[in-house]
């Protein structure tokens, strides 16, 4: 039986989210958290994986089980919660505060977290003004720079596939290609922004380098006609920066006939 898992969490002290053999994972936490409860390895497969210090509001992984899951003990006569529920519960109590489970559900067979998913959202968090309560989940610019530039050469991504130029280099992918669906820069308040992309996979370091790349347009240092260039070039070395990682977020994975997204993003 395949389940998957809705989870979040807040990856400041993670080298990402796959398992890396000399540094603590988000994944390889979560697996170290079911052997206690399922008494043996499981692995799981994440939807993506993410960089060292990017954080997840929304990640869905899968794992199979074909065992009984551990049922809760009994409370007298009252019902008793149902063993996914019970997973879930157990999961929580082990894993740390900065790793949240909030439903296991069983799918079909041919479901993967991974393959399956048709689209993913990333946010990415910006400020401009001296905050001490955004410093970890948004990046603080010195200046303020033309989000109108950064919009209007935002809107050229919808033109390629090819993403070479904001991607980290070797990397053990066939292909560049992604397709864009959404990418633009929303205000949030006086002095907050964040740049809203969706597209149907990312590559290693696509958002943080596209949201540097836009950076380098919004101080004037490149035109949005320069931004098409750089992806026409297919050469990282053209592209801007990458950001900080402390400002980015996954925040929506998309499956056939369903999205899972967080409370907080469905009121946004």
């Amino acid at each position: 039986m395949r389940y998957f898992i809705e989870l979040s969490y807040d990856g400041t002290a993670y080298h990402g989210w796959q398992v890396q053999p000399n540094g603590v994972s988000v994944q390889g936490t979560i697996q170290q958290a079911l052997a206690v409860v399922l008494r043996t390895e499981v692995p799981i497969t994440g939807a993506g994986r993410t960089d060292t210090g990017v954080h997840a509001r929304v990640m869905v992984a899968h794992f199979d089980w074909d065992a009984a899951l551990p049922m809760p003990p009994a409370r007298g006569k009252g019902e008793q919660q149902p063993p996914l529920d019970y997973l879930t519960y157990r999961l929580n109590g082990i894993l740390p505060r900065d790793i949240a489970i909030h439903r296991i559900y069983p799918v079909g067979a041919d479901m993967h977290a991974r393959f399956s998913a048709t689209a993913r959202t990333y946010h990415y968090y910006v400020h401009t003004t001296k905050s001490p309560f955004l410093n970890q989940y948004s990046w603080r610019l010195a200046h303020e720079p033309d989000f109108e530039a950064m919009n209007r050469a935002a809107q050229t991504l919808f033109d390629y596939t090819d993403f070479t130029s904001f991607s980290k280099v070797n990397t053990d992918t066939k292909t560049n290609n992604c397709r864009i669906m959404a990418a633009r820069w929303v205000q949030l308040a006086q002095h907050e922004w964040r740049f809203e992309i969706q597209a149907d996979r990312f590559l290693r370091n696509m958002v943080r380098a596209i949201v540097g790349t836009l950076m380098e347009v919004g101080r004037g240092n490149l035109t949005p006609d320069g931004f098409r260039e750089v992806i026409e070039k297919k050469n990282r070395s053209a592209a801007g920066d990458s950001v900080p990682a402390r400002g980015l977020f996954l925040v929506d994975v998309q499956y056939p006939n369903s999205t899972v997204a967080t409370d907080e993003d469905k009121r946004r």
